[in-house]
């Protein structure tokens, strides 16, 4: 009898987290895009065992613009930030996509930020903030993560930012 009202309490906390997820991208106003295709001969995500690798993703927006550029000489802080959404954005798409549903997530391990910027741009850590913070305002606990960023002289397509990530299922 006791084991059954431990499972019924538990159900009840998943539905909670289920829901919040789902109430956390209302809340934000936000979409998760469908997520795109490989621009390459590579996978968009690996499987393994319980750990989702999401391959680099480039802030393409739902028309398939891509943010170009170099930070501190084409772009600025605010472009920057506008293209780590949409490059966390898409590793949500993938995510998705690779799991049916955002809900299957346990924790995200971790990200990795380049930025396409001038050798002397120092404000990479405030850039990758917004993907760090927007993980976090929607998986709760679940979305603290370890992270690194770094500053690149190039990126493919010109893109502004790649972002790269693991997750566990």
């Amino acid at each position: 009898m006791m084991l059954k009202k431990k499972e019924k309490n538990l159900k009840k906390k998943l539905k909670i987290k289920i829901m919040s997820i789902e109430d956390n991208l209302k809340k934000l106003n936000l979409e998760i895009p469908e997520a795109p295709d490989p621009v390459g001969n590579y996978k968009a995500y690996i499987k393994s065992n319980n750990l989702i690798f999401i391959s680099g993703q480039l802030p393409i927006d739902p028309n398939g613009k891509i943010i170009t550029g170099k930070i501190g000489l084409d772009l600025n802080q605010q472009d920057g930030e506008n293209a780590t959404k949409l490059a966390i954005l898409n590793v949500l798409g993938q995510l998705k996509k690779a799991t049916g549903n955002l809900n299957s997530v346990k924790k995200c391990i971790k990200i990795t930020g380049y930025y396409n910027c001038l050798e002397n741009f120092k404000d990479h850590p405030k850039l990758l903030n917004t993907a760090s913070d927007l993980i976090v305002n929607i998986l709760g606990e679940k979305g603290r993560h370890a992270r690194a960023v770094v500053g690149v002289n190039s990126i493919p397509l010109n893109a502004a930012v790649e972002l790269e990530t693991i997750f566990e299922i």
